[in-house]
């Protein structure tokens, strides 16, 4: 019996000692990644829109009227960028998706042009991958991503 008692406190402290990740705080993300992306636009002398979302971004070129939707299937060329090196992390030339199988920043700003258009995104981590890593991608990381929709499926 005092083998289990000292087991079970050996159990007991050994989990209340285990440090929690904290958690993910939205709002306070998006105001630091708000202040970053507007220090790098100025910084970068960039002109873009404020979505009302939180992400930013710049029409390159507009295309022809057909514009997506929220449930659209599009194609697209892309280069994904790290804001805070500039580091490529990815890139297709021709890319084919449900724009509700893509992360939040792509679904609100891909409505922002219509096919042929060229767009340039400045997407919060909190429209992105959070504070999860995902391949290249640090967590809470900022992305810039240009993207040329060819079409919608």
């Amino acid at each position: 019996m005092k083998k289990a008692l000292i087991l079970l406190f050996v159990m007991v402290a050994g989990l209340s000692a285990c440090k929690k990740d904290p958690v993910y705080d939205t709002a306070a993300h998006a105001a630091e990644d708000d202040a970053k992306i507007r220090q790098y636009l100025s910084d970068n002398k960039i002109s873009a829109v404020a979505d009302p979302s939180g992400l930013y971004y710049t029409v390159v070129t507009p295309g022809n009227n057909n514009y997506p939707r929220s449930s659209s299937n599009v194609t697209v060329s892309y280069v994904g960028k790290l804001m805070s090196n500039g580091n490529t992390f990815d890139s297709n030339t021709s890319f084919t998706t449900p724009m509700t199988s893509v992360i939040r920043g792509w679904t609100v700003g891909l409505q922002h042009i219509s096919v042929g258009g060229t767009i340039v995104l400045y997407i919060p981590s909190t429209q992105a991958y959070q504070d999860v890593e995902k391949d290249a991608i640090p967590k809470n990381s900022v992305l810039i991503f240009t993207i040329t929709l060819t079409s919608i499926n």
